[in-house]
């Protein structure tokens, strides 16, 4: 099964974080899944570097998710059309979270997050982790 990871969820994982649920460690830890993280992420963490938010540098991150075997998923125009069919909530407009809905939904793979915000877009959609 092909699975996206949510940026933090990547994260955690590369950094062996014991925020990691067992559910998401069994996801991780299963030959038949294929774990992917979107190019978004990278971005997300590019922006967040810059702004003094994270520490770590979207190229060590990146190395990380490879040495991790993540496979990088590109953002595509597909990707981004899906966005439009998402409902709008006032209380989440957070476009790297959308975008990554975006690109599970159009890919048909399930997206793993521990934001209680994107459980509620797709209930087949989004595995809480």
């Amino acid at each position: 099964m092909r699975i996206l990871l949510d940026t933090h969820i990547a994260l955690w994982m590369v950094e062996g974080s014991d925020n990691l649920s067992r559910k998401v460690l069994e996801i991780a830890e299963n030959p038949e899944h294929t774990l992917f993280v979107s190019v978004a992420a990278i971005w997300e963490i590019t922006i967040k570097h810059a702004k003094g938010n994270l520490r770590l540098h979207p190229r060590e991150a990146r190395s990380a998710f490879h040495l991790a075997g993540l496979v990088e998923l590109p953002v595509t125009g597909d990707h981004a059309e899906t966005v439009a069919s998402l409902p709008q909530y006032a209380d989440h407009a957070d476009p790297f979270d959308r975008i990554m809905i975006g690109q599970a939904l159009h890919e048909a793979m399930p997206l793993v997050t521990a934001d209680t915000k994107l459980w509620r877009y797709h209930s087949t959609l989004v595995v809480p982790a």
